[in-house]
């Protein structure tokens, strides 16, 4: 399942992308328009931050701003980022891959060769959709 924190951070970049805004956006006018806590936004958007999906200002009129184009930033981009891995299990990531302890041949296991499948059609959907076609959802 999706976590809560991906949910809401996908949520709060979208908000942003229809937002069209030139100056930041406050974190409280995101939080209230997506019915997320500030305290848990603060967190997520901060993490998005390090990953360099958006930025931030402070101060007066601060707040928080895509640093790319909507139709740049893809969800898988925005999913490694929150969530971590795509895949279900660590013996098909392509990112954060492990060796399984339970399993002596990698080829001749059904669990791999079905998460196999099961991450490349994932990744294939998170790596065609942008926020841009979000928005227009």
């Amino acid at each position: 399942m999706l976590s809560r924190k991906t949910k809401y951070g996908i949520k709060a970049l979208t908000f942003l992308a229809k937002s069209n805004a030139i100056d930041p956006i406050p974190i409280s006018v995101i939080a209230k328009s997506e019915n997320i806590s500030q305290k848990f936004l603060e967190s997520i958007l901060l993490t998005l931050r390090k990953a360099r999906v958006l930025s931030s200002k402070k101060g007066k009129g601060g707040g928080y701003y895509l640093l790319k184009k909507p139709e740049e930033i893809k969800i898988a981009e925005v999913y490694r980022a929150l969530e971590g891995p795509i895949a279900m299990v660590p013996c098909v990531s392509l990112n954060f891959y492990e060796k399984c302890d339970d399993c002596p041949d990698e080829n001749k296991c059904s669990v791999h060769s079905l998460m196999l499948q099961v991450r490349d059609n994932t990744l294939s959907i998170l790596e065609k959709n942008t926020l841009a076609d979000l928005i227009k959802m």
